[in-house]
């Protein structure tokens, strides 16, 4: 068995989650800046997914799921994983988005799994609290060790997919390590970098 991991946001989806829902409300500047601050590595992940989400607060469910769930498909997704698949991988997603997103796509896409975060909500409305699985600098790379030891799989046998500071922590557990499109900060520790948005780029490098 083999593993593939792919981040979410401008990995598998053309664009970053938060900013798509910040703009519904007019914020989508603020929102951005914090995330390309968080994904060049300036400020800590989780203080920076706790600034963002914070500002979404009031937003109704019922937008957010309509919006996550008409995300824009990153060119040549469904084709990558599909051949991933034949190749024999598990191909799996690790967000530190939402599962709002993550599990529309894990059913487009066909992926195996995902793990993310959960938007805290009450009566149907975002408390600007969050919660979940991806919610640290490291959780990607912890996440993706305990994957290989439950199901046996090396890092040999093991390829990740990212763009920006906060999937640093899968390189040190995946022999294949692919900077998709990505900050510099990850470029310098990949050993295959695409620099253009389209994932089946990467079938000719593994």
């Amino acid at each position: 068995m083999k593993l593939a991991v792919f981040d979410f946001d401008s990995t598998l989806m053309d664009g970053e989650t938060l900013e798509f829902l910040a703009r519904e409300i007019g914020i989508e500047k603020e929102v951005k800046e914090i995330t390309d601050s968080a994904m060049r590595g300036e400020i800590d992940f989780f203080e920076s997914l706790q600034q963002r989400v914070k500002l979404l607060k009031g937003l109704k469910v019922e937008t957010v799921n309509r919006i996550c769930e008409n995300l824009p498909v990153m060119n040549g997704a469904k084709e990558t994983i599909n051949s991933l698949k034949d190749r024999g991988y598990k191909v799996i997603c690790f967000s530190g988005g939402f599962k709002n997103a993550t599990i529309p796509f894990m059913k487009k896409l066909g992926l195996d799994c995902e793990f993310s975060n959960i938007l805290h909500t009450k009566d149907g409305i975002l408390t600007g609290l969050v919660g979940g699985e991806m919610m640290f600098n490291d959780s990607k790379g912890q996440m993706l060790y305990r994957l290989q030891r439950l199901l046996d799989i090396s890092p040999a046998n093991t390829i990740a997919v990212g763009d920006g500071a906060n999937d640093l922590s899968m390189f040190e557990y995946a022999e294949k390590r692919i900077a998709f499109c990505a900050k510099p900060v990850l470029r310098k520790q990949a050993n295959i970098i695409i620099e253009k948005k389209d994932l089946t780029f990467i079938l000719d490098k593994i």
